[in-house]
């Protein structure tokens, strides 16, 4: 239920989950700290905002020692542009979900994290033309019997 919509009060969540306030209340704060609900957002429109284009970068390093890798990671992971940055094997090294206004400001990112740093050997840019599902929403493992 705290997928679909965390703003809800406890009160609201305890009686949709049919138990009461109190116990609602000592769930809520276990699963946050065993470090299953890592934070509560809220889901912007980035159309509305703005920053409509949306791309999907692959990039490949020239040198992918753990110091080259950690270091272009935290530079990506850094930079506002960048809403998901995933290390990835087999093919290239990273996969990157870049959000920017337009084109002036990916090319901005791409002289910022590509262009300018000399291990960057290869990228590689998909731009979404449309986006068809958008889902925040992890499958809970079926409850244990």
């Amino acid at each position: 239920m705290l997928q679909d919509d965390a703003s809800l009060t406890n009160q609201a969540l305890a009686e949709r989950a049919h138990v009461s306030p109190a116990t609602c209340l000592r769930r809520v704060a276990r699963l946050v700290a065993r470090g299953i609900v890592e934070r509560r957002v809220a889901l912007l429109s980035p159309e509305k905002l703005g920053a409509g284009l949306t791309a999907i970068v692959e990039i490949t390093l020239d040198c992918q020692g753990a110091e080259h890798l950690a270091a272009f990671e935290a530079r990506a992971a850094a930079d506002a542009a960048v809403r998901q940055c995933y290390r990835v094997a087999p093919g290239p090294d990273f996969v990157l979900v870049v959000q920017a206004q337009g084109m002036p400001a990916y090319d901005a990112l791409v002289q910022r994290l590509f262009t300018q740093d000399a291990n960057v050997r290869n990228v590689k840019t998909f731009f979404s033309v449309r986006r068809a599902k958008f889902e925040t929403r992890i499958e809970l493992p079926a409850p244990q019997r």
